[in-house]
């Protein structure tokens, strides 16, 4: 049994490396779609679900719902409990993972070819089955309590958890997809039987497979798999808009280093100046050491080891953020830094050098990201969820090429907000107040 295990994380990174995949799209008899990349060399496959929705979906006073059901997801399922279930997963080789976040509940399937009906059997029985025993549930929940307690002492979430709490206030965005304490201590059985009901449906699932499976033998598994789901599930969340004013909220905690995130409204991942705004966050902060913010607030001033803004681009509403830590004496000169760098972007775009440096960056690394079986998979799955066609791997590059210096300069005035970017920072900073 040792060697399963190395075995399969193996087989999970054995794909040759492609930069271009031949994607086949699907359809079951009963009408559920999946996309397909056929690979035969290795004797292994890789199957993703995402239903959409998520953590959002959880219901007025069941916060952390649909976080403590995905938990259980695996403790048992059909005519097997939790310890029955894990023997029979292991013994196949398989591994299941059970996932949720803000927007989806994600399920990952790895198995070898030779167990694939006997697999596929009881990630089935986890998805249409499960048995939500009482002890597992009180199992998992107190593991579920016991890492809230801790997330009360860590600085890096509780600045995350105030900045989500002040842009999304009463939106499910705005509080902790775990739930609190008391929320989570009076979900009962029913509770989860009903967050599994509205999350876990077929209008609301993306399929991706990759390895050794042929579109014939997707298609046919598709309906045994799902379609004991129901047929729908609980309505989306609503949209919120995103306002902030610029300004800094300071969270007192008795730490060494101040954490701060900053930012500001974002932009949706399917508007038309998606590619330019992330060309642009690269150059600005996308994380290497020629970005701008890491270039002058670790390069030539020393305040931090890391600085970097990212795009949120969430179902409900778009971020763009940001995210620095540095000693309570240099967190303000920090956070002056980063505010002179988002208005100097804002205004003036940027220089001919940086937007080619990032341009063969963003494109060279693309390639790099088919490594495997399972990282094609969650590609895959996660084009689907954003609406995209799979002529996407093939024209993303070129998309990423032709954005010139004028895209960039316009859509820097239009997504970067100075008199908006507001810092939440945790710790004990001198020299700033709320």
């Amino acid at each position: 049994m040792k060697f399963f295990g190395p075995l399969i994380a193996f087989m999970m990174l054995a794909a040759p490396l492609r930069a271009e995949i031949d994607i086949v799209e699907v359809q079951s008899p009963g009408g559920i779609n999946a996309w397909l990349v056929e690979e035969q060399s290795i004797p292994f496959v890789a199957l993703e679900l995402r239903f959409k929705g998520g953590a959002s979906l959880d219901q007025p006073g069941k916060r952390g719902a649909t976080y403590l059901m995905t938990a259980l997801l695996e403790e048992g399922a059909g005519d097997l409990d939790a310890r029955a279930y894990a023997e029979e997963v292991e013994s196949l080789a398989a591994s299941f993972d059970f996932d949720v976040s803000d927007d989806a509940v994600s399920v990952s399937a790895r198995f070898l070819t030779e167990n694939q009906d006997e697999a596929l059997a009881l990630l089935r029985d986890a998805l249409i089955q499960p048995r939500f025993d009482q002890d597992a549930i009180d199992r998992v929940r107190a593991q579920i309590i016991s890492g809230i307690r801790s997330d009360l002492q860590d600085p890096d979430t509780i600045v995350g958890r105030e900045f989500d709490r002040m842009v999304f206030g009463d939106h499910p965005y705005g509080s902790a997809i775990e739930g609190t304490e008391e929320s989570v201590s009076a979900l009962t059985q029913e509770d989860l039987i009903a967050a599994h009901e509205g999350a876990l449906a077929r209008d609301r699932v993306y399929v991706s497979a990759a390895g050794d499976i042929s579109a014939e033998e997707l298609a046919a598994l598709l309906d045994d798999l799902l379609a004991g789901l129901p047929e729908t599930g609980t309505p989306q969340a609503p949209d919120i808009d995103v306002t902030t004013e610029a300004g800094v909220t300071v969270v007192p905690f008795d730490v060494p280093q101040s954490v701060a995130i900053f930012g500001h409204e974002g932009i949706a991942r399917d508007d038309p100046d998606f590619f330019a705004a992330y060309v642009l966050n690269e150059i600005l902060g996308g994380g290497g050491f020629e970005a701008r913010l890491m270039e002058e607030v670790r390069e030539k001033r020393g305040l931090t080891y890391g600085v970097y803004s990212y795009l949120v681009p969430k179902d409900h509403a778009a971020l763009y953020l940001g995210r620095v830590a540095s000693a309570n004496d240099r967190i303000a000169e920090a956070i002056e830094v980063i505010r002179d760098e988002w208005t100097k972007m804002a205004e003036n775009g940027v220089t001919e050098e940086e937007l080619e440096t990032a341009k063969t960056y963003l494109t060279g690394a693309y390639p790099l990201r088919f490594d495997g079986n399972g990282r094609i998979a969650n590609i895959l799955v996660g084009m689907q969820m954003d609406d995209l066609t799979p002529e996407y791997v093939t024209t993303r590059n070129a998309q990423i090429e032709a954005i010139t210096l004028d895209d960039i300069k316009r859509v820097a005035a239009r997504i970067l907000k100075p008199d908006a970017l507001r810092f939440v920072v945790v710790g004990q900073p001198e020299g700033l107040e709320s």
